[in-house]
């Protein structure tokens, strides 16, 4: 792990180096659509291990974990066994956290997370009413096919936990990683949202899109020229 957290000013974007478990006041600088790299220890955590500990009651794995990282990351790991003893991770691909929303407030208040990442985002209202008053933000993957890249980041298995019971996807690893990212901040402590930024900007002006416009020719299941209908 390096010594100290850097934010260094790209040509485009601000580029922040944190360290782990990140500290409350560099999670407070994080800006929206800056890119994040991280160093230190990152857990894996969704439905299976949010329904042992949150549900079942079973005891957290690593009892302090918010000592060891404040991160948890969303995702699907290509693990396989090394021969040694240990696993080799070849890639983690990013699962869509709007899936764990319902979760999220027991869990950042059990472990003390701080930073969530995933893709595809939360819902809108959970950045202003779960994350932020609680401290945490919310990191994207950047694109797909990124997986690899990633993997790259990830220097040691330092631990699995229930990988028997619940299979190499769903099971809580624990990622000694260095340089891993690029993530892009997606939410900022305020509970601001650069996907709800960008979809309210979007949505302004697509109505022009369907102005002019001739009806259905097709009539597909559930087509539609009226937009109030559309579920998208």
């Amino acid at each position: 792990m390096v010594e100290s957290t850097n934010f260094e000013k790209d040509d485009e974007m601000k580029v922040v180096h944190l360290d782990l478990p990140a500290r409350q006041e560099d999670i407070a600088k994080l800006e929206l659509g800056s890119a994040v790299y991280l160093n230190g220890v990152v857990y894996t955590a969704r439905e299976g291990v949010y329904k042992k500990v949150l549900e079942q009651g079973e005891a957290l794995p690593e009892p302090d974990l918010a000592s060891i990282s404040n991160v948890n990351f969303h995702c699907s790991p290509a693990a396989a066994e090394d021969g040694q003893g240990g696993y080799k991770v070849g890639a983690v691909t990013a699962t869509a956290s709007f899936r764990f929303s319902k979760w999220l407030p027991q869990w950042i208040e059990r472990t003390g997370a701080r930073i969530i990442i995933g893709k595809g985002g939360m819902p809108a209202e959970d950045y202003k009413k779960v994350l932020a008053p609680l401290g945490a933000v919310y990191l994207t993957t950047v694109g797909y096919g990124t997986g690899a890249l990633l993997g790259r980041g990830i220097r040691k298995v330092r631990a699995v936990h229930w990988l028997d019971e619940l299979g190499i996807a769903q099971a809580m690893w624990m990622f000694e990683v260095q340089n891993f990212g690029p993530f892009i901040v997606e939410s900022d402590i305020a509970g601001n949202s650069l996907f709800a930024l960008h979809g309210e900007q979007i949505n302004a002006g697509i109505e022009k899109l369907y102005a002019g416009l001739k009806p259905p020719a097709l009539h597909r299941y559930g087509e539609t020229s009226d937009r109030k209908n559309e579920v998208m």
